[in-house]
């Protein structure tokens, strides 16, 4: 899917003040001062249009939640549905998550989502896939001692390679489910993407939750 630009993306961002942090490399190890309290931290990488992280918020008012993209132009759609509400515990901002240990401290967060990362199918582009061991150490480094990835795909070769992965870096795995949906009983809890709204209709999605040994 083609990215669609948005003009002046970063100046529209920083209207949204309340939301949007400009600079998160200050920020490294200062996160629960900016959400004014002690919390235990949550962040998405690749937030999309955050239909899932704004849910997230709303359903845990005790937990901080800071969504992350790449791109301006996206994270402007989830500032965009921010406009209306008054969420605390929210922040988004603008990172590459290939460096994302020179963003967070040791042990700053609690819990990792992954949801319908970039496949990266080629073999040549493995690095980039965000359960490589490139960000897999990184990982290990910002999560606390019980800190978690909950990872969500519908691309059984990214999955099937996460799932060796978590296991070559000597991460434990729970939780695993081969078809989401279909675990209605066990996950009544998942929130959606927009991205598993339109795709889940089409095959199974899979489930994994990933933690430190």
């Amino acid at each position: 899917m083609r990215l669609r630009k948005v003009k002046n993306a970063l100046e529209k961002l920083k209207q949204h003040a309340d939301y949007f942090i400009d600079e998160p490399i200050n920020l490294k190890g200062k996160w629960q001062k900016v959400f004014n309290n002690e919390n235990p931290i949550h962040i998405e990488i690749g937030c999309g249009k955050g239909q899932f992280i704004i849910e997230l918020c709303k359903q845990n008012p005790n937990i901080n939640f800071i969504a992350i993209e790449k791109y301006d132009s996206v994270l402007l759609r989830v500032a965009e549905k921010l406009e209306n509400l008054k969420l605390n515990n929210l922040k988004i901002t603008i990172l590459d998550a290939f460096k994302i240990s020179d963003y967070f401290a040791n042990g700053e967060v609690s819990r990792i989502y992954l949801n319908f990362s970039d496949p990266w199918p080629k073999n040549a582009h493995a690095k980039r896939r965000l359960t490589s061991p490139v960000f897999l150490k990184q990982y290990e480094v910002i999560l606390s001692k019980d800190g978690e990835i909950h990872q969500k795909t519908d691309n059984r070769g990214l999955f099937e390679y996460s799932l060796q992965m978590y296991s070559e870096c000597n991460w434990g795995i729970k939780n695993i489910s081969l078809n989401l949906h279909a675990d209605k009983d066990k996950y009544s809890d998942n929130i959606m993407t927009e991205f598993e709204e339109k795709w889940s209709k089409l095959g199974p999605i899979y489930r994994v939750e990933a933690y430190k040994k």
